[in-house]
């Protein structure tokens, strides 16, 4: 009796086995799946059927891959090395099976499912447009372990099959199909006559083109070595990111070699699972799911947003909106401040719809609406005006004039507490803050903001929104900054006594790229607009009587706004900062622990003060909403694996050096 697989042999004597794994929405291949599998194997291997058709008893997905939730139970390489190795093999018995394989892949198929998927003889894909195929291992810091590194370029080849597990990024069943990795592609219906023809067919097995055959030959492969690796280098550092330089080095070495390629595949599979960089970086997919489980279920859904403020910021929330399936009609003063938000919204549809029809559906449902004529049907409305607490409250009590009962008023507020601005409404409990980030197509975290009293219905619905848009959201408490500001406001600030000091602008955001930020402070500072920063620097000064940097209120006045001017402490062309040699001189010792320790000396006051619930989710606000090196799995969590005592005794150091703004806060007694 099995438990998580199900096989039924029909008349012609084909074999259909069903993986459906019990108490579970989706298929993962934990060891218990694995280990049934095994057995299910035997009396295949010795009694071959006419054909054998793996598929999935989930509606809409095949399998995600492996089982995660086990990764944390595996604490050395000869333990990691024991487990992938016999995983392989299991694989290897369904490839040398002596009758026609099929995988039929209805769904999402990534890690372990493609992998188990590319050892059957054929993979027939359902139609659609989502991207379902995938290797995201190396988002893990991995590399596949179950023969993906081979597989994948004895089918796609070198030039294809490489980007797949470089990237991580998943593919459409086209785009399968294009590159060899599907044989043929099938409606929903008629998925089991599909696998028969190829059963039936028995055509050879899929093969990289000929290019690819050539391209992994001895020879050529130091050459093709070279440029990926002169590609990767401008993506990501070795010391951060060891596990694509680990794929480069496999194929270069074993040339997707079957013979050598699955037991080195193994070797360093287990080497990398053990690696500081893969188990923070399973914990932020851990913490990425936190974010996804907060908030109650409710059966209150929101269809149509109202979005007040046609900026930038708040055209491209409601650009967002509608690309994520929402009805938007989004108001400002008048016609001339809306049409350049529309404008954004038809590139960025451009971009993500690619089929015309859609697109055409996705445009409609974005509409300009001076008049507000849309507040009485909505059931969410989305303040988005500047910064100011007249304006915004001048505005709630025209809005809840007309809203109907029952929907949502919500603030992309940066920096006002909602305790101030909602004073004029009359249902005060059921406002909420909902903090998105500039660009807002490609920042994963909203803030979604509560005072003490704040309805929970009102918080679980702004959960719900945020998570149908596909987005991370994070609570937080109302307080100055909230925590994205207000931890990159001292980070930020660091910079500009970094260059007060005379360290060039390009070595202080050197320093901070080599710790692993996606992005230094100046040209952060830059992009975020430095009118923004200012402002954000007052009220957090105000909050928590810290100077404002002077040079940020002379630039203004210069009008020397960054990116969206042209020209900032970096002049920028096509949208990218020019970092030439820049006057100043060279980094000091100190200037990552200078610009690095306050961020983290600010999230423990963060958790001092209660604006999160914990230091886990404090941790995750700060990866996703700041892009704080993810292989370091936070801002606490380095703290930790650094040493709270050697952390404290840097931060004395820096203020007897450099000033007060570096003692340890209060809140590190309570670690």
């Amino acid at each position: 009796m099995t438990q998580h697989w199900k096989t039924k042999t029909d008349d012609d004597g084909t074999v259909w086995l069903c993986i459906d794994k019990a108490d579970a929405g989706a298929n993962v291949l934990s060891s218990e799946v694995l280990m049934e599998l095994d057995s299910i194997l035997a009396p295949l291997e010795a009694s071959p059927p006419r054909g054998l058709v793996l598929y999935s008893g989930k509606p809409g997905s095949f399998v995600m891959g492996a089982d995660i939730n086990e990764f944390v139970d595996i604490d050395t390489p000869e333990l990691a090395y024991k487990l992938v190795r016999q995983g392989q093999q299991l694989f290897d018995r369904i490839e040398a099976l002596s009758c026609p394989t099929v995988a039929v892949i209805n769904g999402v198929c990534l890690g372990g499912g493609l992998e188990i998927a590319m050892a059957c003889d054929y993979r027939l894909a359902q139609a659609g447009d989502e991207r379902i195929l995938g290797l995201p291992e190396v988002k893990l810091g991995l590399h596949p372990g179950f023969g993906g590194t081979v597989r994948a370029v004895q089918i796609c080849g070198v030039r294809a099959g490489m980007p797949l597990m470089l990237t991580g990024n998943p593919i459409t069943a086209s785009k399968g199909k294009k590159i060899g990795l599907i044989d043929a592609i099938s409606s929903a219906e008629n998925w089991r006559s599909a696998a028969l023809d190829l059963i039936r067919a028995a055509k050879p097995k899929q093969r990289a083109p000929f290019v690819d055959r050539l391209l992994n030959l001895s020879p050529v492969r130091s050459f093709v070595r070279n440029m990926l690796l002169k590609q990767l280098r401008g993506k990501a550092r070795e010391e951060h990111y060891p596990a694509p330089y680990a794929m480069i080095d496999l194929w270069a070495a074993n040339g997707a070699s079957p013979k050598s390629g699955y037991e080195a595949e193994a070797r360093s599979f287990a080497k990398l699972m053990c690696t500081s960089t893969s188990r923070n970086l399973v914990r932020v997919f851990f913490l990425q799911s936190r974010l996804k489980g907060q908030g109650n279920k409710i059966e209150k859904k929101i269809k149509h947003v109202h979005v007040v403020g046609a900026g930038v910021m708040g055209g491209d929330i409601a650009a967002w909106c509608a690309l994520r399936g929402h009805t938007v009609t989004l108001q400002d003063r008048e016609q001339k401040y809306v049409d350049p938000a529309l404008d954004r919204a038809r590139k960025l549809f451009e971009k993500r719809v690619r089929d015309v029809t859609k697109r055409s559906a996705t445009e409609q449902r974005l509409r300009a609406d001076v008049g507000g004529e849309g507040v009485k049907d909505a059931d969410l409305i989305i303040e988005a005006i500047f910064e100011n607490l007249e304006a915004k409250q001048d505005l709630y009590r025209a809005l809840q004039e007309k809203m109907k009962p029952g929907a949502l008023l919500a603030s992309n507020t940066s920096s006002i507490r909602l305790e101030e601005l909602r004073t004029v409404l009359t249902a005060p409990r059921r406002f909420i803050g909902l903090h998105f980030f500039n660009p807002v197509a490609m920042l994963p975290l909203v803030e979604v903001i509560r005072c003490d009293d704040t309805d929970q219905e009102a918080m679980d619905i702004g959960f719900a929104f945020t998570k149908g848009i596909g987005k991370l959201p994070l609570e937080c408490a109302s307080s100055p900054g909230f925590v994205v500001n207000r931890i990159l406001a001292p980070y930020m600030a660091e910079a500009m006594h970094l260059a007060e000091d005379g360290v060039a602008l390009v070595e202080i955001d050197r320093a901070a790229e080599a710790f692993g930020m996606p992005m230094g402070p100046v040209e952060l500072v830059d992009s975020v607009g430095i009118d923004v920063a200012l402002h954000v620097s007052k009220v957090l000064g105000a909050a928590m009587n810290r100077p404002v940097p002077e040079r940020l209120s002379k630039m203004v006045d210069d009008g020397l706004l960054g990116r969206k001017s042209g020209q900032g402490f970096y002049r920028w062309k096509d949208g990218k900062a020019v970092k030439a040699a820049t006057e100043g001189g060279p980094a000091p010792g100190d200037i990552q622990d200078r610009l690095i320790l306050p961020m983290v000396n600010e999230a423990v006051a963060c958790l001092h003060d209660g604006v999160v619930k914990d230091a886990d989710l404090l941790d995750a606000g700060v990866i996703f909403g700041t892009g704080f090196a993810p292989f370091r799995g936070g801002p606490l969590n380095y703290a930790r694996e650094r040493g709270r005592d050697e952390v404290l005794a840097t931060l004395r150091g820096l203020a007897e050096t450099h000033g007060d703004r570096f003692l340890p806060h209060e809140g590190w007694s309570d670690l």
